[in-house]
């Protein structure tokens, strides 16, 4: 069944060719690691063991990372009340609704698919937003579900995760066990861990073009589906304010979940992690924004949008 979001031919395009360059990218991973390793049943089992681990247990994993629990409706009925509201706007399955109890305001959608996802919000952002602006955050969410790139990026994300395992594995290898190996063996684990780290480069340069466009194509689409851009935009500003606010070091544990996010867990300070982010700035997303309030005819956003 569609959704009645607005559907993105070109996220839709973006998806397909990051899953293709993965997947060249992947297969040659994993015959770099046959001929280096020279066992082929233990390499293929073991990708193969974590590629299905990721995609079947995505959403329990990022929950009990971000201290998150699916609720009840007469725990949060005015969470549970605006997803079965926009759920019947976007005519989507309602997906499991959760909440992380963590002061950081965002929100979060997971999972394999529309009939298999959670969105989640925290208690910060719960506490932070008015339920207009809970329900822009929470159609952002939804859009990702309906778009069918929370998967996407969630096996996309696979591969940089076992290349940035396998190089940790090789350099403690080298490590801790320099002393008991000879030279073919040091050489093998140091081609290895430049395989893997070449490997995990590319493919996190290839998930943060992606997920920038993602970012994007939600606001869109949640935007279009409420009628009330300039909402969006507010709770946009509101959050992003609020993370600025935020010490870094409170943030580092969720920031390994950026992708995931409503808007990036960074700190104050302007750094590599800003350039390399997985969302576009503040700026961009309030300035289309804006562009979709004109067209509707509504009244500009705080914040320029």
């Amino acid at each position: 069944m569609r959704s009645r979001f607005r559907s993105d031919r070109r996220l839709t395009a973006r998806m397909g060719v990051t899953l293709f360059l993965l997947g060249l990218l992947y297969v040659a991973f994993i015959a770099a690691l046959i001929v280096l390793l020279k066992s082929w049943v233990l390499v293929v089992v073991i990708a193969a063991a974590m590629l299905g681990a990721q995609y079947w247990f995505s959403d329990r994993v990022a929950l009990f990372a971000m201290r998150g629990r699916p609720v009840e409706r007469e725990e949060y009925p005015e969470l549970h009340g605006v997803v079965d509201r926009l759920c019947a706007m976007a005519d989507m399955p309602k997906p499991v609704v959760a909440v992380s109890d963590m002061d950081m305001p965002n929100a979060f959608a997971t999972g394999r698919n529309a009939d298999h996802a959670v969105v989640c919000a925290t208690t910060g952002l719960l506490r932070r937003l008015e339920r207009d602006e809970l329900e822009g955050v929470l159609a952002h969410e939804l859009a990702h579900v309906a778009h069918k790139d929370v998967a996407v990026i969630t096996i996309a994300s696979f591969l940089g995760v076992i290349a940035g395992l396998v190089v940790r594995f090789a350099f403690y290898s080298q490590l801790f066990g320099g002393g008991r190996r000879d030279q073919n063996t040091a050489v093998v684990l140091a081609a290895v861990m430049g395989v893997s780290a070449a490997v995990y480069a590319l493919s996190f340069l290839l998930i943060r073009a992606l997920s920038r466009y993602r970012e994007l194509a939600a606001d869109r689409a949640a935007a279009l589906l409420t009628g009330r851009p300039s909402v969006l935009a507010s709770a946009l500003t509101k959050v992003s304010g609020d993370l600025a606010r935020i010490p870094t070091k409170d943030l580092r544990t969720a920031q390994a979940f950026n992708a995931f996010f409503f808007t990036p867990a960074l700190g104050r300070e302007p750094s590599l992690a800003r350039i390399l982010s997985t969302h576009p700035s503040l700026e961009q997303r309030l300035e289309q924004l804006g562009r979709i309030s004109a067209e509707l005819g509504e009244p500009a956003a705080p914040g320029g949008a």
